[in-house]
């Protein structure tokens, strides 16, 4: 097909460094399908705040773009990130026990709602200045952050911009080939300032999605080489059909699973592993394995790696309900890191959240992991701590099965991340919270009010108290040297626990030593795939 089209340049807004892996499958899927199109990257990731104006300045000017495609990944304030952790913040602002704390607590959430402000208004700047130095480009706003919030996207804009919604490839293509209405999920804003919105009519064929071509992308973008170290992302399938109450992957892809071709997975991988040297790889999917036709999928590209004898370590999130023990062996055998997954102890909060699965289930999985080739992978437990519904009794019962996996695999190979609910907008934990009128219909989702944004960072009197001072807890007795954060912070919420009249459960002994990370994050889709690609 001819097309207008002979250049676009697609701009990775800032973020803190995390491999690309959006916008690199949709400038290759473009690029296989229009070769003729010269194509650039710049990733504003990597280039010191003072000097992104600047960088992104001159390279419009060399390059004149046809079509200037920004890839947004994070918008929300409270969206953690290894430079910026605004839970930690808000735990001292509203739980530590002294003055002096909440005090630099509270100064720190003022620095932290000012950066997302400026990087916010930074970014609708860098495109207005590509709108002025090309007031005849195209301009296109796609990513994560977009597809949750692109009706506010869209308004923000400068004129005559196309806001993708969801997946980019098909959108993409047909805009390089000049389609007055592109294809997908979409809203525009014209050159009068109307935004209007086109749903979308059918989801990409996943299938037609090859094996990146990474000789085309360093090509493209010769800063490729600096994520060589970082974990890089791969996409196995996109869509997911269950209904968890805080997510939004069901909208943003779908809630039909679609597949790639698992030779083209193997391939993929195998590039990045044997040319580039890559070590860890991180499956994006909302879900590694989740249903029963996703778990075939999954021992098929299983064999493809087995097949290449490839040296990596990978993970990805992972829902257990149709493990088999020869998946897991495989998984084991193919450089399994870690054992990623949700986690809850209790039946009642798992149907509450609408997880869709079986806690016995859950714990029947590890024990096959247990028993077909484990060593020491970590076992990663992202808990929703206080989601709605959460009684003291049902910690209990999350502590208790915490205990359990310590016996199973160790307990320095356990480690327990407790997360809250981050409350995303279009979910049904959101409509539930504006029922109970803990929320208010009509509140915008994107504010930089600093007592709203602590409202939608779920964890409510009474538990939340008990469970931010255990963590601040912890937190100083990691300070002295002594434990892994997250066991620390169950350990103590135990004890509180018995204090209070609930049984407990006997504790394994800690081991020597001492582990400090980070890990109080909002559950929501932003963070679901943040360990590799945006």
């Amino acid at each position: 097909m001819n097309t207008k089209t002979k250049s676009v340049l697609y701009v990775r807004l800032p973020c803190w460094k995390i491999y690309p892996g959006g916008v690199i499958y949709v400038a290759d899927y473009v690029h296989k399908h229009r070769p003729e199109v010269r194509q650039q990257l710049l990733d504003l990731a990597l280039v010191a705040p003072p000097e992104r104006r600047r960088a992104l300045k001159e390279r419009i000017e060399a390059m004149r773009p046809d079509i200037v495609a920004f890839s947004w990944r994070n918008m929300q304030s409270f969206g953690p990130h290894p430079e910026d952790d605004a839970l930690d913040v808000v735990m001292n602002f509203d739980h530590a026990k002294s003055p002096l704390r909440r005090l630099r607590a509270a100064k720190d959430a003022v620095r932290i709602i000012w950066d997302y402000a400026a990087s916010r208004l930074n970014n609708f700047g860098y495109m207005r200045l590509a709108r002025r130095m090309l007031p005849e480009a195209r301009i296109v706003v796609g990513g994560t952050a977009v597809s949750i919030f692109g009706k506010y996207v869209a308004q923000q804009c400068p004129s005559d911009t196309t806001v993708v919604i969801g997946e980019g490839e098909d959108a993409m293509l047909s805009i390089v080939d000049g389609d007055a209405e592109p294809v997908g999920e979409h809203y525009h804003k014209d050159r009068a300032g109307r935004v209007t919105h086109r749903p979308r009519a059918a989801n990409f064929d996943l299938a037609t999605l090859t094996a990146v071509d990474f000789e085309y992308v360093e090509s493209i973008f010769p800063e490729y080489d600096q994520y060589r170290d970082f974990a890089v992302g791969v996409n196995t399938k996109r869509g997911c059909p269950f209904q968890c109450h805080f997510c939004l992957y069901n909208k943003i892809e779908g809630a039909h699973q679609r597949y790639r071709d698992p030779a083209e997975i193997g391939k993929e991988i195998e590039a990045l592993s044997r040319r580039w040297g890559v070590k860890r790889i991180w499956f994006t999917d909302a879900q590694f394995c989740s249903t029963r036709r996703s778990t075939a999928h999954v021992d098929k590209v299983l064999d493809e790696l087995l097949a290449r004898r490839l040296d990596i370590r990978w993970s990805g999130y992972l829902r257990l309900n149709f493990l088999t023990p020869e998946i897991a062996a495989k998984m084991l055998a193919t450089g399994l890191a870690s054992v990623d997954l949700s986690f809850t102890g209790s039946q009642e909060i798992i149907d509450r959240l609408t997880l869709g699965y079986k806690l016995d289930q859950q714990m029947d999985a590890f024990r096959m992991f247990r028993a077909n080739g484990y060593s020491d992978q970590k076992i990663k437990l992202y808990m929703p701590l206080n989601a709605p519904g959460e009684t003291v009794e049902t910690l209990s019962m999350t502590i208790a099965k915490i205990k359990e996996l310590y016996a199973m695999f160790g307990r320095e190979n356990v480690l327990p991340f407790i997360f809250f609910i981050g409350i995303q907008p279009d979910t049904p934990v959101e409509r539930l919270l504006i029922g109970q009128g803990y929320l208010k219909p009509g509140y915008n989702p994107l504010t930089l009010n600093p007592f709203l944004i602590k409202k939608l960072l779920y964890n409510p009197k009474p538990l939340g108290r008990l469970i931010a001072r255990a963590y601040l807890e912890a937190v100083d007795s990691l300070d002295s040297g002594s434990e892994y954060i997250g066991r620390a912070t169950m350990e103590i919420i135990e004890r509180e626990l018995e204090k209070l009249g609930v049984p407990s459960t006997p504790v394994a002994p800690a081991p020597a030593g001492s582990r400090r990370q980070w890990q109080i994050t909002p559950v929501n889709s932003c963070t679901c795939s943040e360990e590799a690609g945006g």
